[in-house]
């Protein structure tokens, strides 16, 4: 027997849907708050040492929080090739957005203190803002079309031909998903600034943090409501064929009344929306009363609970196509072949310990808050 049909394809398909979610709860839980804290710098600093502390709270770390988002992206690559093809060739200019934000945050953190010029570093300050803001709703309004559906089919070559428009994005569901991710953002970042941050930059950060953990409770609940009401779902009319091909052509699917059926087919997914739920709850009452390490591991149990509720809630779907529901991309019949998701999954087994271990030594080596005096005794060796 050839190694790696000791796993069934099926079961390797499922890993790496599962990886795939882990990795993008890792960017959001990681890079989330650095972006949420890129957000907050304009309202929370009120001069330039406020700031200067708002900044290096996320300065030693920021570089390797973004990792997670290559990796995320190069897990689509590899193991979801045709999910890769399909959303970055449609969603292009949303994507292309993306990137030039997250080109000017690390320009900005660069170049922010190399001049004393208040204007020169006012404008960085808000390049920071833009830089962490856009990227933080664009990805909130991505997940909002791909809960709607996406306007692509494929050819009997599988040739995948898009039929939609940016502006077609901008739909008011997608759009009120793009201000939860932010809302969950900063709640995160109001969080970690909480945690890291002496002085007036907390206290400010814990009162937004409060608000917005407020407003993330607000647009989940009224999202979940209007999926329930107005958003069809998408279900297979009958099971796939086990370790089948990776041609989504092969299965016959159709439109449902409601995503919110999965609920209950699987009762048990209703841990997500909960997690979603309590732990921003937790984390306005942790902000509210001043509390520091409970209040980010709450945060993170509402990022991790909604996130996930998406994930669970479309299973086995990745990318529903609103053209030709037959088209649509799900986790039995859009993969990469058995031998490369095995080759891959031996890869991950190696290297992701190493990467989890290495970047709790990081944070525990750089542990500790950011002061006033901090920066100002800091010469140039601080942003």
């Amino acid at each position: 027997m050839i190694l790696h049909e000791l796993i069934q394809f099926d079961l390797l398909r499922i890993i790496w849907w599962g990886l795939l979610g882990f990795l993008l709860i890792g960017f959001a839980v990681t890079d989330g708050f650095d972006m949420g804290v890129g957000t907050l710098l304009p309202f929370v600093g009120r001069n330039d040492v406020e700031r200067r502390v708002t900044i290096n709270t996320i300065g030693p770390v920021w570089e390797g929080n973004q990792v997670w988002f290559i990796l995320g992206g190069g897990a689509i690559f590899a193991a979801w090739p045709p999910l890769y093809a399909v959303s970055f060739s449609g969603f292009y200019l949303a994507m292309y957005l993306i990137l030039v934000a997250m080109i000017i945050r690390p320009v900005a953190f660069k170049y922010r203190s190399k001049r004393e010029s208040a204007t020169w570093r006012s404008c960085w300050d808000w390049g920071l803002f833009v830089g962490s803001s856009i990227p933080a709703t664009v990805f909130g309004v991505a997940m909002g079309n791909v809960l709607q559906g996406v306007p692509f089919r494929l050819t009997d070559d599988l040739h995948t031909i898009y039929e939609g428009s940016f502006l077609g994005l901008l739909n008011p569901f997608a759009l009120s998903a793009g201000v939860l991710s932010l809302a969950m953002m900063i709640m995160h970042g109001a969080a970690w600034l909480s945690l890291k941050a002496e002085g007036q930059v907390a206290v400010r950060a814990r009162e937004y943090g409060a608000r917005a953990a407020v407003v993330v409770m607000g647009l989940y609940a009224i999202n979940g409501l209007w999926m329930a009401l107005m958003i069809d779902g998408f279900a297979f009319v009958s099971e796939p064929v086990a370790n089948g091909p990776s041609n989504p052509l092969t299965s016959e699917v159709v439109r449902t009344s409601s995503w919110l059926s999965a609920y209950a087919e699987r009762p048990w997914i209703l841990i997500a929306p909960l997690l979603g739920f309590a732990g921003a709850e937790m984390a306005r009452r942790g902000l509210a009363a001043g509390q520091e390490i409970r209040t980010l591991m709450y945060s993170k149990l509402s990022i991790v609970g909604i996130i996930a509720s998406v994930g669970f809630t479309m299973f086995p779907f990745i990318l529903p196509s609103t053209l030709d529901p037959r088209s649509s991309l799900t986790v039995w019949d859009s993969s990469s072949s058995h031998l490369t998701l095995f080759v891959m999954l031996v890869s991950a087994v190696i290297f992701m310990p190493m990467i989890l271990v290495y970047t709790s030594w990081v944070y525990k080596v750089l542990w500790g808050k950011v002061s006033e005096d901090d920066v100002k005794n800091s010469g140039h060796t601080l942003y």
